[in-house]
């Protein structure tokens, strides 16, 4: 294993951190700026997945079918429906830093499900990420109202839940991609339908935007940027890319206020804050349940 990386690697990282970031930015324009209903913009994400996987799912059926595709769903509908109601009213700063209670709920999962043991220097790392993560999302400021923050902290809520269980899956990353696309879709498709109205308004009133961030968030983020992540892995040390992944909160946050021009106050500022560090301290401390990079495993 090389000792450091490649130019080449650095950049693909960099897009990588730039991609997610900017996807937080994109979907709150499609959900609050262009008004698109978040199951409805959920449901078009995935079937732009599917449709440019699914070659990956005439190659046979996984084994246990029905846990791919509920594991599936989960970290990838469910968690991104839950963050796109989150996007209507609140901030993609304030959201970014949200998504860093992943790690930390990760290893709290699988304490509770795997048998993870946590020494005090990991256990401090997860009080500090949540610790900072509750004084984003409880503090008043103009980031959001509470409930948005909510909706976007239950989103990696499950998506954390289910990542513990992922691990026991016999199928490849994307692949999973492929078969989750085809479980969001099925799931998030008649969800629209039946709980929320204007997707024709929304669509009609400006489509090539709203196909832009379909797009966007589909085949640059899902399948670009997760595949290009995975891939690094098979060259190099997770040591060496894991810790990378943390530029994103910090992209979210600049595009955040450049883009939708968010208002930074103290209590993103700290909260953010002593949420990196903590995600820091526990992505270099080594794991027995899990790898690092499936601590800070971006979304499908």
């Amino acid at each position: 294993m090389p000792k450091s990386l490649p130019l080449s690697a650095l950049g693909i990282m960099l897009f990588c951190n730039v991609a997610w970031a900017m996807n937080v930015v994109v979907s709150k324009i499609a959900v609050a700026t262009l008004g698109v209903p978040p199951l409805f913009y959920t449901a078009m994400r995935s079937a732009v997945v599917l449709a440019v996987l699914f070659p990956l799912l005439l190659r046979g059926r996984p084994e246990r079918l029905g846990l791919v595709l509920l594991l599936g769903f989960a970290i990838t509908g469910g968690s991104f429906g839950l963050q796109f109601i989150g996007l209507q009213t609140a901030s993609p700063s304030a959201v970014g830093i949200v998504n860093l209670s992943g790690a930390p709920l990760t290893v709290l999962f699988a304490i509770i499900f795997l048998g993870e043991e946590v020494r005090w220097r990991r256990g401090l790392g997860m009080a500090l990420a949540l610790g900072g993560v509750g004084l984003a999302i409880g503090a008043p400021s103009e980031a959001g109202d509470p409930v948005g923050l909510g909706f976007a902290f239950a989103g990696v809520l499950v998506g954390a839940f289910a990542s513990v269980f992922v691990k026991r899956l016999e199928v490849g990353a994307v692949s999973l991609q492929a078969w989750a696309g085809l479980a969001s879709l099925a799931v998030m498709l008649p969800a629209t339908l039946a709980l929320e109205s204007g997707q024709s308004e929304a669509l009609t009133a400006a489509p090539l935007a709203v196909a832009t961030c379909v797009l966007f968030a589909g085949v640059v983020v899902s399948v670009g940027a997760h595949s290009a992540y995975f891939r690094l892995f098979q060259a190099h040390d997770a040591n060496l890319i894991v810790p990378l992944t943390l530029l994103t909160p910090l992209l979210t946050i600049a595009f955040g206020t450049w883009l939708t021009g968010d208002t930074i106050h103290w209590p993103l500022i700290v909260g953010g804050s002593m949420a990196l560090v903590g995600v820091a301290i526990i992505v270099v401390r080594p794991s027995r349940t899990f790898f690092k990079w499936q601590l800070m495993r971006p979304k499908l």
